[in-house]
């Protein structure tokens, strides 16, 4: 049961004076300045390939930060605007300049879905090394983002809690029985705790869970419950005491955890103190194993390098054993 208070919906960090220019301006980006600490890595081993700390994925090494794909796909969860600014600015030549120099820094994961497979088969015809975790809900494309090279797939959260919510979560296990008869690392993507809690209750093969720290997709009725009112209807309510509840759920299970959304889908990219907090927040809460997927935006600051700076500061560097 969650101890969410009245007040709490879409609270900023205290000492905000943000005007809504100001937030509008800044929406989907990260204006950080920090400089971004070049540690050598060995010469044997292509600039940035050893300058984040990994965690074992299966047979695989992944980065603990993982580059996602809503901008690429011009999905802010923001707003109509941003999202034409983020289709505006994503070409597709764009996307693949962006994951390069997310290769650079030390990102080697993107996680995306079917519709980006020919830009990522693109990556790696041209030498990029990342791997490919994808979403999915649908049988039919499990062999070709098997044949594509991707290593795991999550069943979608929408649709996930969709089901979780209509009593149906069951009928995804066939669909996760197909992931791993083709060779690739199972996972359940979602927004909610509770369902995490349902699928290890009932002790399934799966191998990872993408998780929202935000329960952003409330109906009005679960809202009124929590809050006492029900917010104007200005799109996506984040409230600030959902990402320790994920992060309580997350640290329950030894699977490995993505968590998602950790800036809130935006809304905390404004000032550099809140992505720090958010940063800092989430790898201070998950188990060392756990990785993070964020969402990049680079059209205003090198954000693939800002991001990854947070990261060497707050996570330790590690490798697999």
């Amino acid at each position: 049961m969650s101890n969410l208070e009245p007040g709490n919906a879409n609270r900023l960090p205290q000492g905000s004076k943000t005007t809504r220019r100001q937030f509008l301006g800044g929406l989907g980006v990260l204006p950080v300045a920090a400089a971004t600490a070049q540690a050598a890595a060995p010469s044997s081993a292509p600039a940035g390939e050893a300058m984040l700390p990994v965690t074992p994925f299966g047979k695989y090494s992944l980065s603990r930060l993982i580059c996602g794909a809503n901008p690429f796909n011009a999905g802010s969860h923001l707003s109509g605007f941003v999202n034409r600014a983020m289709r505006e600015h994503y070409t597709p030549e764009q996307i693949l300049k962006t994951l390069r120099r997310c290769q650079e820094v030390g990102i080697n994961g993107w996680q995306a879905a079917g519709r980006n497979l020919d830009l990522y088969r693109r990556l790696v015809a041209e030498g990029g090394r990342m791997h490919f975790l994808s979403l999915g809900s649908e049988p039919p494309e499990i062999e070709e983002l098997a044949q594509a090279g991707t290593i795991g797939i999550a069943h979608h959260g929408e649709v996930t809690d969709r089901l979780f919510k209509a009593g149906q979560l069951d009928t995804i296990h066939d669909y996760l029985t197909r992931v791993r008869d083709a060779g690739l690392m199972v996972g359940v993507s979602t927004h909610m705790p509770a369902v995490i809690d349902a699928v290890e209750s009932k002790g399934w093969d799966v191998d990872f869970y993408m998780a929202c720290v935000y329960e952003r997709h409330r109906s009005a009725q679960e809202l009124e419950k929590l809050l006492g009112q029900v917010p104007l209807p200005v799109g996506e309510v984040y409230l600030s005491q959902d990402p320790p509840r994920m992060f309580r759920a997350m640290r329950q299970t030894r699977r490995l955890r993505l968590a998602f959304k950790i800036l809130a889908a935006g809304r905390l990219s404004d000032r550099k103190p809140w992505v720090e907090q958010a940063f800092r927040q989430t790898f201070e809460s998950i188990k060392p194993n756990d990785a993070v997927i964020i969402g990049i935006y680079d059209r205003y600051s090198d954000q693939p390098a800002e991001n990854a700076e947070y990261v060497r500061r707050f996570s330790p560097l590690s490798r697999p054993a």
